[in-house]
């Protein structure tokens, strides 16, 4: 079997086929839906194969039935998705990767409210904190969003959307989950979520889930001498979540209010390779969303979208044995991070003959804090440092305008009526860079009634994060600050070309082909003194050459890539579905693009990649965005049972190290890791109505792999998940 799944998802590579392993709708009475409704594509409701993007649904019973570690492993199994720290010790950072987009170009949304962390270097999303707790459905839609959803949707957008109403009466949805994944390791986790639907339209929901990990040793021990002392440790994680909302709706209005409360402690290491034994992360968040629509009637109605969000990061590290004598490093190093976001959106919709959209404003604020308390002790004394950006006052606002809207060929002549063409645009303006604009231009057409040729070109923008603006540590040899207030938001290009095909009623195709192009690309650079020859930097230790370090808008990043979805129902007990995606991209300096008053002309050196700007630079390739495939099967040999296999495949692609010879004070270096196939299996038993066991053996065949070079990842591992609903 696993050579089978080898063969077949390596002939899929060579083609750059992509498959939707998402889109495959199975509930327990065995109905298979394919098509399915989605909003965040348009912010107005349309069928996913009417949508000229590429667009999947993960469904509730996909969230409910999945055994998961974390959300991060099911969206990472997703079409063109890709998500860091998913297969490793829970609690490590998850990044997302979405069309080999960078780190913070994907937007994560709740109910169409933005969850960023504002007081992160570059404000890139964590998945790991986000659980399904009270969700109904997640909708992921590839490529630039710009125009419907502001800062950082260059890569994609990924919703979180939250349970409403039910039928009238009490609902209730509880697991237990427990398992091991690895020596005297062990995941326990219990979910519990209420609802209550009143005739009238009224509704409660209220949910809490906790899960408590004893995990593995998340570093890599290279290290095999007996004699050297150790001390390395277990790394644990905690995490709680809780769920409330209200709200109503009817034909003619809806309101909601809700609340999400996410507490986790992590136990976490120094870096690859590194090992430490106190050294935590607390998070928090509190996160309210709300909002309320009215249909006037068919042709008109409006909607307000607003949330609140606070979070906070807490991290010690605390002093460390480094003897066996108890001797240990007399270091302490504290940090608070603090940050929040406010989001307001009004939106009008519009419905006439042939002709609907969208009009709306925006208003979107940040703020960020941080504070760090250093202390060292040495037989020379004791030294103590701190830091306080509170009184800096660090924010940042955007405004902005947004009209989106679908013309569809019908309206000129009803020979064209399979052609549509949706148009939109947005106005942003930031106080710290300014005004920009954003647009996109997506016409379809439909070949036949269940094929859809489309064509989309859209343009977006990632605004610099408050810490790379602001952020005011200088060297003593220099004026410059780490923070750079001049820095322009990084703008994108992007066309795909798309044609999704539906095979009679149990079969869905779609092959897409897109191209993205980032400017104003943000690199962090060391800068050196102007007056020394680069070849000659740091030979002389009477002399001090490093000038300060800082961020500037330089390089262009140049992504290109396949996807292909399937999706079937192949008989009545058997369903498939599978997806593939391939992508190659390069990054481009030129010494031109160096803003020099901000250097004050001194020697720009890249950090990510090491290179000096003395001349154009490109490198090829990108890091920890490979090339992936994913199948999924579902047997069902008895109503009762279903039987599952699912097969990842991620191609070998470059990971970065801390390269000492790269420059006087060593820069980041590429390193390649190989490519890996992991295989699970899963089973749900139905034992009653409201009763069901779920059992999973994942990476059945004890797949040592890597997705960070020097981080270790999760080898087999067995679950087991009691669940009763009523």
């Amino acid at each position: 079997m696993k050579n089978f799944a080898v063969i077949l998802f390596s002939s899929l590579f060579a083609y750059a086929q992509q498959v939707d392993l998402d889109a495959l709708k199975i509930t327990d009475s065995t109905k298979y839906i394919i098509n399915e409704v989605v909003i965040t594509a348009t912010r107005s409701k349309k069928l996913t194969n009417d949508v000229g993007r590429s667009v999947n649904v993960i469904n509730n019973d996909q969230l409910k039935n999945s055994l998961a570690n974390s959300i991060g492993e099911v969206i990472g199994q997703q079409t063109g998705m890709y998500v860091v720290g998913a297969g490793q010790n829970p609690g490590m950072t998850q990044t997302i990767f979405t069309r080999g987009a960078s780190s913070n170009h994907t937007t994560l949304m709740v109910d169409g409210v933005r969850v960023a962390d504002p007081s992160t270097v570059n404000n890139a999303p964590d998945l790991s904190e986000l659980s399904t707790i009270g969700i109904d459905h997640l909708e992921i839609v590839r490529g630039a969003h710009s125009t419907l959803f502001g800062s950082s949707a260059i890569g994609g957008v990924i919703n979180f959307i939250s349970q409403n109403s039910n039928t009238p009466g009490f609902h209730l949805n509880s697991d237990i989950a427990s398992g091991i994944f690895g020596k005297n390791t062990s995941s326990f986790s219990e979910n519990l979520v209420v609802q209550y639907s009143f005739t009238s339209g009224l509704y409660l929901n209220a949910g809490i889930s906790n899960q408590k990990v004893k995990g593995l040793d998340a570093t890599i021990d290279t290290v095999t001498n007996q004699q050297f002392f150790k001390n390395r440790d277990k790394d644990g994680f905690e995490k709680t979540n809780l769920f409330g909302k209200i709200g109503f709706e009817n034909e003619q209005m809806s309101f909601h209010f809700s609340y999400k409360y996410n507490l986790q402690k992590a136990d976490i290491d120094r870096s690859a390779f590194s090992d430490d034994d106190n050294y935590t992360l607390d998070f928090y968040r509190n996160l309210f969303t709300y909002g309320a629509s009215y249909n006037f009637n068919d042709a008109f109605s409006m909607h307000y979208i607003g949330g609140y969000s606070l979070m906070e990061r807490n991290s010690i590290n605390d002093s460390s044995f480094v003897d066996n004598i108890g001797n240990y490093d007399h270091t302490f190093v504290g940090s608070l991070y603090n940050g929040a976001t406010i989001t307001n959106e009004f939106q009008n919709d519009f419905r006439f003959n042939g002709i609907d959209g969208i009009i709306g404003i925006g208003l979107y604020k940040e703020t960020m804090n941080n504070k760090t308390h250093f202390y060292s002790w040495s037989p020379f004394g004791v030294y103590q440092a701190d830091t306080d950006l509170d009184s800096l006052n660090l924010q940042s606002t955007t405004k902005s305008i947004f009209v989106h809207t679908n013309i569809n060929g019908l309206i000129v002549d009803e020979s064209l009526q399979d052609l549509s063409i949706s148009l939109g645009s947005r106005l942003n303006n930031h106080d710290g860079f300014g005004s920009n604009v954003t647009y996109e231009i997506n016409p379809s057409f439909k070949i036949f009634d269940n094929s859809l040729l489309f064509v989309s070109y859209a343009t977006g923008f990632n605004a610099p994060s408050l810490y790379q603006l602001y952020a005011r540590d200088s060297y003593y040899a220099s004026t410059i600050t780490r923070g750079n207030k001049n820095l322009k938001p990084e703008e994108s290009r992007s066309y795909e070309i798309g044609l999704k095909q539906s095979l009679g009623t149990n079969v869905n195709v779609s092959l897409i082909y897109f191209n993205t192009i980032v400017e104003n690309f943000i690199e962090y650079v060391y800068l050196w003194d102007k007056n020394i020859g680069i070849d000659t930097l740091g030979n002389n230790f009477l002399r001090d050459d490093y000038r300060g370090d800082t961020y500037l808008n330089l390089g262009k990043q140049d992504n290109t890539g396949f996807e292909l979805t399937v999706s079937a129902q192949i008989t009545d007990q058997l369903y498939f579905s599978a997806n593939a995606n391939f992508i190659t991209g390069k990054l481009t300096y030129q010494s031109s693009d160096i803003n020099t008053a901000q250097t004050e002309g001194n020697h720009v050196q890249i950090y990510s990649n090491g290179a000096f700007l003395n001349k154009n630079v490109e490198t090829k390739g990108l890091v920890r965005r490979p090339n992936t495939a994913n199948l999924h099967l579902k047997y069902l040999p008895i109503e009762e049972l279903a039987l599952s296999i699912d097969v990842k495949i991620v191609g070998a692609r470059d990971d970065v190290y801390y390269e000492s010879t790269l420059g006087p004070y060593g820069a980041l270096g590429n390193v390649r890791v190989d490519s890996y196939t992991v295989i699970d299996f899963s089973q749900k038993f139905k034992i009653s109505e409201n009763f069901s066991v779920n059992g999973r053996i994942e990476n059945l065949f004890d797949t040592k792999y890597y997705e960070i070079k020097g981080f270790t990842t999760r080898g087999r591992g067995l679950f087991l998940k009691l669940s009763y609903q009523l």
